[in-house]
């Protein structure tokens, strides 16, 4: 049994963690509100410009429109959207671990022949990637911290540039979308090509097809298109950046809640492990005087 100076010493280092903790959730709380309300404001926004997008591109289903022919994949990049701080649980390895499962299970003869790459957004994929000596083709750790909406409209002409001259034929992004403080869901999205049928899918089809309206367009359909398509994809990464500051706060109140209360029942089983160290030291002390004296009797 450990000696009471290395218990009190352990119960005042936990102590300090669990203060530690604690403060870091309260911050991560406070973070969290205003992120989830950003996030919460901007998705009916974001929700009616796809409808529009869906309800053109469906008007225009034999469009030579750019953004919506897919000449691959011959070329990959996935875009990868974490932290640039940790102790947020599983928040960063869930989306890695969704990346190299997308790049191995579906394009795996493109990462054999090196046309698979990744971007990371957050300084925790980054280092991630770079740890497994995977290639990362662009790094934006600074977009996270003090996220706005001019840096997305920036990064989006980057991969837009990069679709449009045939660096690469499938862009994805990979990131966690907030649904509560304690659940956060792993979402691929394949942001270019656009209105392919793998991304829309079989639930979200119908619903589609289901809300279309034949509208008189002036001017026409296409020209339509090549003016909403850039603004459709800069309001679709920053909602995903969004839902994903708001996770981030989320999974990192969780796990501080989750590391401030397994340090309480550690301090409650240190003390009593320490009284029970105690109360041997006393009845020790107390056979050797009793002892002590039946010798001099003696």
């Amino acid at each position: 049994m450990a000696n009471l100076k290395e218990i009190r010493l352990r119960i005042a280092s936990v102590g300090s963690t669990k203060q530690i903790t604690s403060a870091m959730k309260m911050v991560s709380a406070a973070k969290l509100k205003k992120a989830q309300d950003t996030i919460v404001n901007f998705r009916p926004y974001a929700s009616k410009m796809q409808d529009i997008m869906s309800n053109l591109a469906l008007a225009a289903e034999n469009s030579d429109n750019a953004f919506m022919q897919d000449n691959g994949p011959n070329n990959v990049l996935i875009v990868v959207v974490t932290s640039n701080k940790g102790l947020c649980g599983a928040f960063n390895s869930n989306i890695i671990k969704e990346a190299l499962n997308l790049a191995e299970t579906r394009y795996a003869e493109l990462v054999r022949t090196g046309n698979v790459r990744f971007m990371a957004i957050g300084k925790k994929g980054y280092e991630n990637l770079r740890k497994r000596n995977i290639p990362v083709n662009g790094d934006y750790v600074e977009m996270i911290e003090g996220l706005t909406y001019e840096k997305v409209v920036s990064l989006t002409d980057v991969l837009i540039d990069s679709f449009l001259d045939k660096t690469y034929d499938h862009i994805h992004i990979i990131y966690n979308e907030f649904k509560n403080a304690a659940v956060q869901r792993v979402i691929t999205d394949l942001f270019l090509p656009l209105f392919q049928e793998e991304e829309i899918g079989e639930d979200y089809t119908p619903f589609v097809r289901r809300n279309y309206t034949n509208y008189i367009y002036e001017p026409s359909q296409d020209e339509i298109l090549e003016e909403l398509i850039p603004k459709s994809l800069q309001l679709g990464l920053y909602k995903a950046l969004l839902d994903s500051t708001a996770s981030e706060h989320g999974a990192r109140m969780t796990s501080m809640q989750q590391a401030t209360e397994n340090a309480t029942t550690l301090i409650q089983e240190l003390t009593l492990l320490y009284n029970k160290a105690r109360q041997a030291s006393i009845t020790n002390d107390l056979v050797e005087i009793v002892g002590g004296a039946e010798a001099l009797k003696g």
